[in-house]
Protein backbone atom coordinates (compact mmCIF):
# COMPACT_ATOMS: atom_id res chain seq x y z
CA UNK A 1 0.00 0.00 0.00
CA UNK A 2 2.80 2.19 1.03
CA UNK A 3 4.50 1.98 -2.65
CA UNK A 4 1.11 2.93 -4.20
CA UNK A 5 1.56 6.34 -2.24
CA UNK A 6 4.49 7.06 -4.05
CA UNK A 7 4.93 10.82 -5.36
CA UNK A 8 5.41 10.73 -8.98
CA UNK A 9 8.64 11.94 -10.05
CA UNK A 10 9.12 14.52 -12.56
CA UNK A 11 12.43 15.11 -13.83
CA UNK A 12 12.45 16.93 -17.44
CA UNK A 13 10.40 19.68 -17.74
CA UNK A 14 6.49 19.03 -19.44
CA UNK A 15 6.43 18.57 -23.06
CA UNK A 16 9.76 17.38 -23.35
CA UNK A 17 10.17 14.40 -26.09
CA UNK A 18 12.53 11.44 -24.75
CA UNK A 19 13.03 8.27 -27.10
CA UNK A 20 15.15 5.38 -25.59
CA UNK A 21 16.21 2.23 -26.78
CA UNK A 22 16.38 -0.32 -29.34
CA UNK A 23 13.96 1.40 -31.86
CA UNK A 24 15.34 4.82 -31.18
CA UNK A 25 18.67 3.42 -32.24
CA UNK A 26 17.73 1.45 -34.99
CA UNK A 27 15.23 4.95 -36.06
CA UNK A 28 18.40 6.92 -35.88
CA UNK A 29 20.30 4.22 -38.48
CA UNK A 30 17.26 4.48 -41.00
CA UNK A 31 18.02 8.56 -41.09
CA UNK A 32 21.70 7.90 -42.08
CA UNK A 33 20.86 5.55 -44.58
CA UNK A 34 18.43 7.78 -45.86
CA UNK A 35 20.97 10.25 -46.11
CA UNK A 36 23.68 8.35 -47.68
CA UNK A 37 21.01 7.30 -50.16
CA UNK A 38 20.99 11.24 -51.37
CA UNK A 39 24.73 11.09 -52.15
CA UNK A 40 24.98 7.29 -53.17
CA UNK A 41 24.18 7.72 -56.94
CA UNK A 42 27.00 10.47 -56.99
CA UNK A 43 30.25 8.59 -56.35
CA UNK A 44 32.52 7.87 -59.57
CA UNK A 45 33.14 8.84 -62.94
CA UNK A 46 29.88 7.94 -63.79
CA UNK A 47 28.28 9.83 -61.00
CA UNK A 48 25.11 12.10 -61.26
CA UNK A 49 24.98 15.28 -60.42
CA UNK A 50 22.61 16.82 -57.71
CA UNK A 51 20.62 20.38 -58.59
CA UNK A 52 19.93 22.21 -55.10
CA UNK A 53 17.69 24.82 -54.73
CA UNK A 54 18.11 27.25 -51.90
CA UNK A 55 15.58 29.98 -50.25
CA UNK A 56 17.59 32.25 -51.97
CA UNK A 57 16.87 31.22 -54.40
CA UNK A 58 20.65 30.33 -55.31
CA UNK A 59 20.98 27.31 -57.89
CA UNK A 60 23.69 24.89 -57.11
CA UNK A 61 24.91 22.14 -59.39
CA UNK A 62 27.51 19.62 -57.62
CA UNK A 63 28.68 15.92 -56.93
CA UNK A 64 31.00 17.32 -54.28
CA UNK A 65 29.71 15.22 -51.05
CA UNK A 66 30.69 17.81 -48.89
CA UNK A 67 28.51 20.94 -51.17
CA UNK A 68 25.89 18.21 -51.03
CA UNK A 69 25.73 17.23 -47.79
CA UNK A 70 26.15 21.12 -46.34
CA UNK A 71 23.45 22.73 -48.68
CA UNK A 72 21.10 20.16 -47.67
CA UNK A 73 20.34 21.35 -44.36
CA UNK A 74 19.50 18.29 -42.46
CA UNK A 75 17.75 18.84 -39.08
CA UNK A 76 17.70 15.08 -37.95
CA UNK A 77 20.40 15.57 -35.41
CA UNK A 78 22.01 12.05 -35.61
CA UNK A 79 22.11 12.49 -39.33
CA UNK A 80 23.77 15.79 -38.84
CA UNK A 81 27.07 13.00 -37.83
CA UNK A 82 27.36 12.00 -41.47
CA UNK A 83 27.32 16.31 -42.15
CA UNK A 84 30.15 16.60 -39.97
CA UNK A 85 32.63 13.49 -41.16
CA UNK A 86 31.93 14.78 -44.68
CA UNK A 87 33.00 18.38 -43.82
CA UNK A 88 35.98 17.35 -41.85
CA UNK A 89 36.96 14.77 -44.50
CA UNK A 90 36.93 18.20 -47.00
CA UNK A 91 38.79 20.03 -44.73
CA UNK A 92 42.01 17.52 -43.85
CA UNK A 93 41.75 15.38 -47.28
CA UNK A 94 40.09 17.10 -50.12
CA UNK A 95 38.65 13.61 -51.26
CA UNK A 96 36.51 10.97 -50.54
CA UNK A 97 33.50 13.29 -49.15
CA UNK A 98 30.77 10.66 -50.52
CA UNK A 99 33.09 8.04 -49.84
CA UNK A 100 33.57 8.68 -46.00
CA UNK A 101 29.40 8.90 -45.74
CA UNK A 102 28.38 5.57 -47.76
CA UNK A 103 30.88 3.71 -45.62
CA UNK A 104 29.43 5.25 -42.33
CA UNK A 105 25.61 4.67 -43.59
CA UNK A 106 26.86 0.91 -44.74
CA UNK A 107 28.71 0.05 -41.64
CA UNK A 108 25.69 1.06 -39.75
CA UNK A 109 23.09 -0.84 -42.34
CA UNK A 110 25.24 -3.53 -41.60
CA UNK A 111 24.72 -3.52 -37.81
CA UNK A 112 20.96 -2.94 -37.91
CA UNK A 113 20.34 -6.82 -37.48
CA UNK A 114 22.06 -7.31 -34.96
CA UNK A 115 21.05 -4.34 -32.95
CA UNK A 116 16.96 -5.85 -33.89
CA UNK A 117 18.30 -9.13 -32.55
CA UNK A 118 19.37 -8.01 -29.68
CA UNK A 119 23.13 -7.36 -29.42
CA UNK A 120 24.62 -5.65 -27.16
CA UNK A 121 26.16 -2.16 -29.23
CA UNK A 122 29.11 -1.81 -27.15
CA UNK A 123 30.25 -5.69 -28.58
CA UNK A 124 29.39 -3.96 -32.34
CA UNK A 125 31.57 -1.25 -31.17
CA UNK A 126 34.43 -2.52 -29.91
CA UNK A 127 34.57 -5.42 -33.35
CA UNK A 128 34.14 -2.37 -35.64
CA UNK A 129 37.10 -0.27 -33.68
CA UNK A 130 39.00 -3.51 -34.06
CA UNK A 131 38.12 -3.58 -37.64
CA UNK A 132 38.99 -0.58 -38.61
CA UNK A 133 42.52 -0.90 -36.84
CA UNK A 134 43.51 -4.08 -39.08
CA UNK A 135 41.78 -2.30 -42.17
CA UNK A 136 44.02 1.00 -41.90
CA UNK A 137 47.37 -1.45 -41.19
CA UNK A 138 46.33 -2.90 -44.11
CA UNK A 139 46.05 0.31 -46.36
CA UNK A 140 50.05 1.08 -45.41
CA UNK A 141 50.92 -2.18 -46.36
CA UNK A 142 49.39 -2.34 -49.83
CA UNK A 143 50.72 1.30 -50.32
CA UNK A 144 53.76 2.36 -53.07
CA UNK A 145 55.13 4.57 -52.79
CA UNK A 146 56.19 7.67 -54.90
CA UNK A 147 59.14 8.87 -53.45
CA UNK A 148 62.70 9.05 -54.82
CA UNK A 149 61.50 9.55 -58.59
CA UNK A 150 63.11 12.34 -60.57
CA UNK A 151 60.91 15.12 -60.68
CA UNK A 152 59.39 14.67 -64.46
CA UNK A 153 58.60 11.32 -63.43
CA UNK A 154 57.25 12.79 -59.60
CA UNK A 155 54.95 15.22 -61.73
CA UNK A 156 53.50 12.64 -64.07
CA UNK A 157 52.66 10.40 -60.95
CA UNK A 158 50.68 13.20 -59.09
CA UNK A 159 49.16 14.33 -62.59
CA UNK A 160 47.49 10.52 -62.44
CA UNK A 161 46.22 11.11 -58.46
CA UNK A 162 44.76 14.85 -59.68
CA UNK A 163 43.42 12.96 -62.92
CA UNK A 164 41.80 10.13 -60.36
CA UNK A 165 40.11 12.98 -58.64
CA UNK A 166 38.60 14.67 -61.42
CA UNK A 167 37.37 11.59 -63.14
CA UNK A 168 34.41 11.89 -61.40
CA UNK A 169 33.49 15.63 -61.64
CA UNK A 170 32.11 17.53 -64.00
CA UNK A 171 35.22 18.73 -65.94
CA UNK A 172 36.23 15.11 -66.11
CA UNK A 173 36.46 15.34 -69.94
CA UNK A 174 39.11 17.06 -69.38
CA UNK A 175 40.88 15.71 -66.88
CA UNK A 176 44.20 15.65 -67.93
CA UNK A 177 44.09 18.80 -68.74
CA UNK A 178 43.29 20.36 -65.63
CA UNK A 179 45.72 17.51 -64.08
CA UNK A 180 48.40 19.11 -65.15
CA UNK A 181 47.45 22.66 -64.61
CA UNK A 182 47.14 21.26 -60.80
CA UNK A 183 50.43 19.72 -60.49
CA UNK A 184 51.76 22.98 -62.07
CA UNK A 185 49.90 25.13 -59.32
CA UNK A 186 50.94 23.17 -56.48
CA UNK A 187 54.48 23.03 -57.51
CA UNK A 188 54.52 26.84 -57.93
CA UNK A 189 53.55 27.12 -53.92
CA UNK A 190 56.61 25.00 -53.27
CA UNK A 191 56.32 23.71 -49.80
CA UNK A 192 54.35 26.32 -47.99
CA UNK A 193 51.00 24.86 -46.79
CA UNK A 194 49.00 28.02 -47.62
CA UNK A 195 46.90 27.23 -50.30
CA UNK A 196 45.31 30.65 -50.43
CA UNK A 197 48.18 31.09 -52.49
CA UNK A 198 46.50 29.70 -55.45
CA UNK A 199 44.44 32.19 -56.49
CA UNK A 200 41.11 30.82 -58.95
CA UNK A 201 39.68 33.27 -60.79
CA UNK A 202 36.44 32.83 -62.79
CA UNK A 203 35.20 34.28 -66.23
CA UNK A 204 32.13 33.62 -68.00
CA UNK A 205 32.25 32.47 -71.76
CA UNK A 206 34.67 30.04 -73.72
CA UNK A 207 35.17 26.55 -73.27
CA UNK A 208 37.16 24.66 -70.68
CA UNK A 209 40.36 24.13 -72.68
CA UNK A 210 40.43 28.32 -72.88
CA UNK A 211 41.30 28.37 -69.13
CA UNK A 212 45.08 28.93 -68.28
CA UNK A 213 47.58 29.17 -65.81
CA UNK A 214 49.33 32.12 -64.65
CA UNK A 215 52.61 31.07 -62.33
CA UNK A 216 52.49 34.11 -60.82
CA UNK A 217 49.07 36.61 -59.81
CA UNK A 218 46.07 37.57 -61.61
CA UNK A 219 43.30 39.54 -60.79
CA UNK A 220 40.32 41.38 -62.39
CA UNK A 221 40.86 44.95 -63.40
CA UNK A 222 39.71 47.21 -60.78
CA UNK A 223 37.00 50.07 -60.67
CA UNK A 224 39.13 53.03 -62.49
CA UNK A 225 39.13 57.00 -63.10
CA UNK A 226 39.20 58.88 -66.14
CA UNK A 227 43.17 58.81 -67.63
CA UNK A 228 43.37 55.32 -66.64
CA UNK A 229 43.48 54.78 -70.36
CA UNK A 230 46.65 56.78 -70.90
CA UNK A 231 48.52 54.18 -69.09
CA UNK A 232 51.24 51.74 -70.21
CA UNK A 233 49.65 48.59 -70.00
CA UNK A 234 52.46 46.88 -70.21
CA UNK A 235 56.08 46.76 -68.34
CA UNK A 236 59.33 44.52 -68.58
CA UNK A 237 61.21 44.22 -64.92
CA UNK A 238 58.81 46.74 -63.24
CA UNK A 239 59.08 47.77 -59.59
CA UNK A 240 56.14 47.32 -57.85
CA UNK A 241 54.73 49.61 -54.99
CA UNK A 242 52.50 48.12 -52.97
CA UNK A 243 49.86 50.67 -50.44
CA UNK A 244 47.23 50.16 -47.64
CA UNK A 245 46.16 54.05 -47.97
CA UNK A 246 44.09 56.54 -49.83
CA UNK A 247 45.59 58.50 -52.80
CA UNK A 248 42.59 61.00 -53.70
CA UNK A 249 41.12 64.31 -51.50
CA UNK A 250 39.09 63.19 -48.63
CA UNK A 251 36.39 65.35 -47.46
CA UNK A 252 36.72 66.71 -43.30
CA UNK A 253 35.26 63.70 -41.30
CA UNK A 254 33.45 64.13 -37.96
CA UNK A 255 31.56 67.21 -39.53
CA UNK A 256 34.95 69.28 -38.77
CA UNK A 257 34.37 72.98 -38.20
CA UNK A 258 36.76 75.58 -39.26
CA UNK A 259 36.21 79.41 -38.36
CA UNK A 260 38.24 81.74 -40.41
CA UNK A 261 38.28 85.66 -39.59
CA UNK A 262 39.99 86.35 -42.79
CA UNK A 263 38.80 85.23 -46.22
CA UNK A 264 42.03 84.84 -47.70
CA UNK A 265 43.00 82.14 -45.26
CA UNK A 266 40.14 79.84 -47.09
CA UNK A 267 42.97 79.88 -50.04
CA UNK A 268 45.77 78.57 -47.60
CA UNK A 269 43.20 75.48 -46.28
CA UNK A 270 42.56 74.27 -49.97
CA UNK A 271 46.20 74.61 -51.02
CA UNK A 272 46.97 72.27 -48.04
CA UNK A 273 45.06 69.48 -48.92
CA UNK A 274 46.26 69.31 -52.55
CA UNK A 275 49.82 70.05 -51.26
CA UNK A 276 49.16 66.48 -48.97
CA UNK A 277 47.71 65.03 -52.20
CA UNK A 278 50.86 65.82 -54.33
CA UNK A 279 53.01 65.45 -51.69
CA UNK A 280 51.90 61.50 -51.55
CA UNK A 281 52.04 61.14 -55.31
CA UNK A 282 55.63 63.00 -55.55
CA UNK A 283 56.76 60.52 -52.95
CA UNK A 284 54.97 57.28 -55.21
CA UNK A 285 57.26 58.52 -58.39
CA UNK A 286 60.92 59.21 -56.41
CA UNK A 287 60.32 56.02 -55.27
CA UNK A 288 60.82 54.34 -59.23
CA UNK A 289 57.65 52.05 -59.08
CA UNK A 290 56.42 51.51 -62.54
CA UNK A 291 53.31 49.83 -61.47
CA UNK A 292 51.14 51.27 -58.02
CA UNK A 293 48.55 49.48 -56.44
CA UNK A 294 46.89 50.03 -53.18
CA UNK A 295 43.47 48.13 -51.40
CA UNK A 296 41.50 51.91 -50.80
CA UNK A 297 41.11 54.11 -53.47
CA UNK A 298 43.23 55.69 -56.24
CA UNK A 299 41.25 58.75 -57.44
CA UNK A 300 40.74 60.73 -60.42
CA UNK A 301 43.63 63.33 -59.44
CA UNK A 302 46.16 60.63 -58.84
CA UNK A 303 44.80 58.41 -61.80
CA UNK A 304 46.12 61.30 -64.31
CA UNK A 305 48.63 62.13 -62.41
CA UNK A 306 50.36 58.58 -62.60
CA UNK A 307 49.15 58.59 -66.49
CA UNK A 308 51.78 61.78 -67.39
CA UNK A 309 54.43 60.54 -65.69
CA UNK A 310 53.80 56.71 -67.36
CA UNK A 311 53.27 54.66 -64.26
CA UNK A 312 50.25 52.03 -64.13
CA UNK A 313 47.86 52.15 -60.86
CA UNK A 314 45.03 50.68 -59.74
CA UNK A 315 42.68 51.12 -56.43
CA UNK A 316 40.56 49.22 -54.54
CA UNK A 317 42.86 45.45 -55.05
CA UNK A 318 41.12 42.47 -52.86
CA UNK A 319 43.23 42.44 -50.26
CA UNK A 320 43.89 38.59 -50.87
CA UNK A 321 44.82 39.34 -54.34
CA UNK A 322 47.08 42.15 -52.72
CA UNK A 323 48.88 39.97 -50.22
CA UNK A 324 49.33 37.28 -53.64
CA UNK A 325 50.94 40.10 -55.41
CA UNK A 326 53.03 40.79 -52.26
CA UNK A 327 54.49 37.06 -51.79
CA UNK A 328 55.05 36.55 -55.18
CA UNK A 329 57.05 39.60 -55.97
CA UNK A 330 58.92 40.07 -52.64
CA UNK A 331 57.37 43.24 -51.92
CA UNK A 332 55.91 44.50 -48.69
CA UNK A 333 52.25 46.59 -48.31
CA UNK A 334 53.04 50.02 -47.20
CA UNK A 335 50.52 52.24 -44.65
CA UNK A 336 52.54 55.04 -45.56
CA UNK A 337 54.34 56.66 -48.34
CA UNK A 338 57.70 58.30 -46.56
CA UNK A 339 61.03 56.60 -46.83
CA UNK A 340 60.02 54.16 -49.48
CA UNK A 341 63.37 52.05 -49.98
CA UNK A 342 63.98 49.70 -52.55
CA UNK A 343 63.87 46.69 -50.43
CA UNK A 344 59.97 47.33 -49.74
CA UNK A 345 59.28 47.48 -53.69
CA UNK A 346 58.86 43.98 -55.65
CA UNK A 347 59.78 43.08 -59.20
CA UNK A 348 58.65 40.82 -61.54
CA UNK A 349 60.12 39.94 -65.07
CA UNK A 350 56.43 40.52 -67.00
CA UNK A 351 53.38 43.09 -66.30
CA UNK A 352 50.65 43.48 -68.73
CA UNK A 353 47.50 44.17 -68.39
CA UNK A 354 44.95 41.46 -71.02
CA UNK A 355 41.67 40.75 -72.21
CA UNK A 356 39.59 37.90 -70.91
CA UNK A 357 35.94 37.24 -72.28
CA UNK A 358 34.33 40.17 -71.16
CA UNK A 359 37.01 40.77 -68.23
CA UNK A 360 40.45 42.84 -68.88
CA UNK A 361 42.99 41.56 -65.92
CA UNK A 362 46.25 42.43 -64.93
CA UNK A 363 48.55 39.95 -65.00
CA UNK A 364 52.08 39.36 -63.53
CA UNK A 365 54.19 36.58 -64.41
CA UNK A 366 57.96 35.61 -63.97
CA UNK A 367 57.71 36.85 -60.04
CA UNK A 368 61.26 36.14 -58.36
CA UNK A 369 59.76 34.78 -54.87
CA UNK A 370 57.38 32.19 -57.42
CA UNK A 371 55.26 30.87 -54.26
CA UNK A 372 51.84 31.62 -56.13
CA UNK A 373 49.97 30.57 -58.95
CA UNK A 374 46.71 31.70 -60.59
CA UNK A 375 44.15 29.53 -62.44
CA UNK A 376 41.96 31.23 -64.75
CA UNK A 377 38.64 29.15 -65.62
CA UNK A 378 36.96 29.48 -68.68
CA UNK A 379 33.48 28.06 -69.10
CA UNK A 380 29.55 28.29 -70.45
CA UNK A 381 27.23 28.44 -67.67
CA UNK A 382 28.27 30.05 -63.41
CA UNK A 383 27.38 27.13 -62.42
CA UNK A 384 29.45 25.10 -64.44
CA UNK A 385 32.62 27.45 -63.44
CA UNK A 386 31.78 26.91 -59.88
CA UNK A 387 31.58 23.58 -59.99
CA UNK A 388 34.97 23.70 -61.83
CA UNK A 389 36.32 25.60 -59.17
CA UNK A 390 35.13 22.83 -56.60
CA UNK A 391 36.57 20.13 -58.26
CA UNK A 392 40.00 22.13 -58.90
CA UNK A 393 39.96 23.02 -55.11
CA UNK A 394 40.07 18.71 -54.36
CA UNK A 395 42.18 18.22 -56.75
CA UNK A 396 44.33 20.48 -55.59
CA UNK A 397 44.11 19.44 -51.80
CA UNK A 398 45.08 15.54 -53.45
CA UNK A 399 47.87 16.99 -55.23
CA UNK A 400 49.41 18.49 -52.07
CA UNK A 401 48.45 15.58 -49.66
CA UNK A 402 50.17 13.14 -52.13
CA UNK A 403 53.29 15.34 -52.24
CA UNK A 404 53.54 15.60 -48.31
CA UNK A 405 52.64 12.20 -47.75
CA UNK A 406 53.99 10.29 -51.22
CA UNK A 407 52.01 6.53 -51.05
CA UNK A 408 49.20 5.73 -53.10
CA UNK A 409 46.80 2.55 -53.36
CA UNK A 410 44.71 1.37 -56.53
CA UNK A 411 41.63 3.02 -56.75
CA UNK A 412 38.24 1.48 -58.21
CA UNK A 413 37.28 -0.22 -55.57
CA UNK A 414 40.17 -2.07 -55.71
CA UNK A 415 41.40 -1.28 -52.25
CA UNK A 416 38.27 -1.95 -50.60
CA UNK A 417 37.93 -5.46 -51.80
CA UNK A 418 41.17 -6.24 -50.48
CA UNK A 419 40.24 -5.09 -47.42
CA UNK A 420 37.17 -7.03 -47.13
CA UNK A 421 38.79 -10.06 -48.20
CA UNK A 422 41.64 -9.65 -45.75
CA UNK A 423 38.69 -8.88 -42.79
CA UNK A 424 37.10 -12.04 -43.86
CA UNK A 425 40.06 -14.47 -43.88
CA UNK A 426 41.01 -12.61 -39.97
CA UNK A 427 37.48 -12.52 -38.96
CA UNK A 428 37.29 -16.76 -39.06
CA UNK A 429 40.35 -16.57 -36.60
CA UNK A 430 38.53 -15.17 -33.91
CA UNK A 431 36.09 -16.98 -31.68
CA UNK A 432 32.84 -15.58 -30.40
CA UNK A 433 29.83 -12.98 -31.59
CA UNK A 434 33.25 -10.54 -32.56
CA UNK A 435 33.47 -13.22 -36.10
CA UNK A 436 30.10 -12.16 -37.77
CA UNK A 437 30.73 -8.54 -36.49
CA UNK A 438 33.79 -8.12 -38.00
CA UNK A 439 32.50 -10.26 -41.29
CA UNK A 440 29.42 -7.44 -41.78
CA UNK A 441 32.68 -4.90 -41.60
CA UNK A 442 34.40 -6.45 -44.40
CA UNK A 443 30.87 -7.15 -46.33
CA UNK A 444 30.01 -3.26 -45.96
CA UNK A 445 33.58 -2.48 -47.31
CA UNK A 446 31.99 -3.88 -50.95
CA UNK A 447 29.49 -0.81 -51.34
CA UNK A 448 32.21 1.29 -52.84
CA UNK A 449 33.15 -1.11 -55.84
CA UNK A 450 29.12 -2.05 -55.58
CA UNK A 451 28.30 1.57 -55.99
CA UNK A 452 30.75 2.10 -59.11
CA UNK A 453 29.14 -0.02 -61.10
CA UNK A 454 25.55 0.63 -60.00
CA UNK A 455 26.41 4.26 -60.96
CA UNK A 456 27.74 3.01 -64.51
CA UNK A 457 25.01 1.14 -65.14
CA UNK A 458 26.84 -2.21 -64.79
CA UNK A 459 25.48 -5.36 -63.51
CA UNK A 460 27.00 -5.23 -59.40
CA UNK A 461 26.24 -8.68 -59.02
CA UNK A 462 28.80 -9.78 -61.81
CA UNK A 463 31.43 -7.43 -61.41
CA UNK A 464 31.66 -8.23 -57.41
CA UNK A 465 31.34 -11.73 -58.42
CA UNK A 466 34.68 -11.46 -60.55
CA UNK A 467 36.44 -9.31 -58.19
CA UNK A 468 35.88 -11.66 -55.22
CA UNK A 469 37.52 -14.45 -57.46
CA UNK A 470 40.74 -12.36 -58.38
CA UNK A 471 41.12 -11.03 -54.70
CA UNK A 472 40.67 -14.75 -53.62
CA UNK A 473 44.12 -15.41 -55.66
CA UNK A 474 46.46 -17.14 -53.50
CA UNK A 475 49.14 -15.57 -55.19
CA UNK A 476 48.45 -11.95 -54.22
CA UNK A 477 48.06 -10.23 -57.82
CA UNK A 478 44.66 -9.80 -57.69
CA UNK A 479 44.95 -7.42 -55.42
CA UNK A 480 45.25 -3.96 -57.13
CA UNK A 481 42.51 -5.07 -59.09
CA UNK A 482 39.18 -2.90 -59.44
CA UNK A 483 36.39 -1.75 -61.69
CA UNK A 484 36.63 -0.87 -65.34
CA UNK A 485 34.57 1.68 -65.74
CA UNK A 486 34.93 1.95 -69.19
CA UNK A 487 34.34 -2.01 -70.27
CA UNK A 488 32.00 -3.03 -67.52
CA UNK A 489 34.73 -5.48 -65.92
CA UNK A 490 37.60 -5.87 -63.73
CA UNK A 491 40.86 -4.24 -64.34
CA UNK A 492 44.41 -3.56 -62.80
CA UNK A 493 44.01 -0.01 -61.51
CA UNK A 494 47.76 0.27 -60.62
CA UNK A 495 48.23 -0.39 -64.40
CA UNK A 496 45.07 2.17 -65.61
CA UNK A 497 46.83 4.39 -63.34
CA UNK A 498 43.64 4.92 -61.02
CA UNK A 499 45.46 5.95 -57.88
CA UNK A 500 44.43 7.81 -54.73
CA UNK A 501 46.88 9.08 -51.90
CA UNK A 502 46.95 6.45 -49.11
CA UNK A 503 45.91 9.27 -46.64
CA UNK A 504 42.40 9.37 -48.58
CA UNK A 505 41.59 5.79 -47.81
CA UNK A 506 42.72 6.05 -44.29
CA UNK A 507 40.69 8.86 -43.22
CA UNK A 508 38.02 7.73 -44.83
CA UNK A 509 37.75 4.21 -43.11
CA UNK A 510 39.15 5.91 -39.89
CA UNK A 511 36.24 9.09 -39.87
CA UNK A 512 33.86 6.89 -41.11
CA UNK A 513 34.36 4.17 -38.23
CA UNK A 514 33.83 6.63 -35.46
CA UNK A 515 30.62 8.45 -36.76
CA UNK A 516 28.96 4.78 -37.13
CA UNK A 517 30.04 4.32 -33.29
CA UNK A 518 29.15 7.64 -32.26
CA UNK A 519 25.34 7.02 -33.59
CA UNK A 520 25.53 2.86 -31.85
CA UNK A 521 26.55 4.24 -28.60
CA UNK A 522 23.44 6.82 -28.43
CA UNK A 523 20.78 4.84 -26.42
CA UNK A 524 18.34 7.92 -25.60
CA UNK A 525 17.70 11.34 -27.08
CA UNK A 526 16.03 14.23 -24.99
CA UNK A 527 14.06 16.96 -27.35
CA UNK A 528 13.76 20.02 -24.58
CA UNK A 529 10.74 22.10 -25.89
CA UNK A 530 10.98 25.51 -26.37
CA UNK A 531 10.52 27.52 -22.86
CA UNK A 532 7.08 28.07 -22.63
CA UNK A 533 7.76 32.13 -21.44
CA UNK A 534 9.64 32.57 -24.42
CA UNK A 535 7.10 31.47 -26.42
CA UNK A 536 4.31 33.32 -24.20
CA UNK A 537 6.28 36.46 -25.15
CA UNK A 538 6.26 36.13 -28.68
CA UNK A 539 3.15 35.77 -28.67
CA UNK A 540 2.22 38.57 -26.24
CA UNK A 541 4.65 41.06 -28.70
CA UNK A 542 2.78 39.92 -31.95
CA UNK A 543 -0.90 40.47 -30.06
CA UNK A 544 0.76 43.80 -29.01
CA UNK A 545 1.97 44.78 -32.76
CA UNK A 546 -1.64 43.98 -33.94
CA UNK A 547 -3.46 46.80 -31.40
CA UNK A 548 -0.68 49.94 -31.19
CA UNK A 549 -1.32 52.89 -31.66
CA UNK A 550 -4.93 52.90 -31.48
CA UNK A 551 -5.81 54.62 -28.21
CA UNK A 552 -9.56 54.66 -26.85
CA UNK A 553 -11.96 55.99 -29.29
CA UNK A 554 -14.88 58.57 -28.23
CA UNK A 555 -18.19 56.82 -26.97
CA UNK A 556 -20.82 57.07 -29.73
CA UNK A 557 -23.68 59.03 -28.56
Amino acid sequence: MAAMMQPQIILLKEGTDTSQGKAQLVSNINACTAVADVVRSTLGPRGMDKLIHDDKGTVTISNDGATIMKLLDIVHPAAKILVDIAKSQDSEVGDGTTTVVLLAAEFLREAKPFIEDGVHPQNLIRSFRNASYKAIQKVKELAKSIEGQSLEEKKRLLSKCAATTLSSKLIGGEKEFFASMVVDAVGAIGDGDRLNMIGIKKVPGGTMRDSFLVNGVAFKKTFSYAGFEQQPKKFLNPKILLLNIELELKSEKENAEIRLSDPSQYQSIVDAEWNIIYDKLDKCVQSGAKVVLSRLAIGDLATQYFADRDIFCAGRVAEEDLLRVAAATGGTVQTSVNNVVDEVLGTCEHFEERQVGNERFNIFSGCPSGRTATIVLRGGADQFIEEAERSLHDAIMIVRRATKNSTVVAGGGAIDMEISKYLRQESRAIAGKSQFFINSYAKALEVIPRQLCDNAGFDATDVLNKLRQKHALPTGEGAPYGVDINTGGIADSFANFVWEPAVVKINAINAATEAACLILSVDETVKNPKSESAQGEAAASAMGGRGRGRGRGMRRR
